[in-house]
């Protein structure tokens, strides 16, 4: 059996199936030598080391959950990073001012003693809590823990006593000025290597640095809403520096 087609035929099924979309149409081969024009090629992106299919899957599938905030990643800006130092609160002039403010508690020589009191800091006074503590180690570390122990429930004690006796002061203070006021400990303890074989010398020296460290203490934490009650915040004061003496003298 032939089956044969005429041309003019297939023309007329060809327009008979034209699409009505206006994406494409079919045309026949006569009067597609009559057509001409451009075919713009669409944007093609490639994929250098992005996302992968998968990536880009899991990405789409939690935005459409509500979890797409844990892909946000937060630009740094230049300007927020901060040194070392001020990330850590750290001041080192502050703290110098300090230890100068604690070695030389005379009011003539015109330091403004208070910011140990009114601007309390924990780093310098933990520095130096542990330089004491390293000039009192003798080859047993166990005294730092011990002596940075004291430090800490010593100065909460006093802090107790305070606040009972009807002073305005807070633990932070107290532990800033009872970690300052260890400095002159410090200062006296090559004093005591070289007059240690002097017996009188030495109890001086050791008298003179636990008058000084009480001193400066009481100073800044006795002030005058104490009144008639000084003795009974000055006197534990100085038994608190007279043990952190025997820490580190072994008397």
């Amino acid at each position: 059996i032939k089956v044969t087609v005429s041309r003019s035929t297939m023309h007329q099924q060809a327009q008979h199936f034209s699409p009505t979309n206006g994406d494409f149409t079919f045309v026949s081969s006569t009067d597609a030598e009559e057509l001409s024009g451009s075919i713009d090629a669409p944007e093609v992106k490639l994929n250098l080391g992005g996302e992968s299919p998968k990536d880009a899957y899991a990405t789409a599938f939690l935005r459409q959950r509500g979890y797409g905030w844990l892909l946000e990643v937060d630009e740094e800006d230049p300007e927020d990073t901060k040194p070392l130092l001020e990330e850590l609160d750290i001041d080192l002039k502050d703290i110098y001012y300090k230890i100068r403010c604690v070695l030389m508690p005379m009011p003539s020589l015109g330091f403004n003693r208070q910011v140990v009191r009114d601007n309390p800091d924990f780093w310098g006074p933990l520095a130096v809590v542990l330089l004491f503590s390293m000039i009192s180690l003798y080859g047993q570390f166990r005294v730092v823990s011990w002596i940075i122990t004291i430090w800490i429930f010593g100065s909460l004690t006093i802090f107790l006593l305070a606040r009972v006796l009807g002073g305005e002061v807070s633990y932070g203070q107290v532990v800033g000025v009872i970690g300052y006021s260890l400095l002159p400990l410090i200062v006296i303890a090559p004093l005591l290597l070289v007059v240690g074989a002097f017996e009188v010398v030495s109890t001086l020296i050791k008298l003179f640095g636990v008058f000084w460290a009480a001193y400066s203490a009481a100073s800044l934490l006795v002030g005058d809403e104490f009144k008639t009650k000084k003795p009974l915040l000055i006197y534990p004061i100085f038994l608190l520096y007279i043990y952190f003496l025997s820490l580190y003298t072994g008397v």
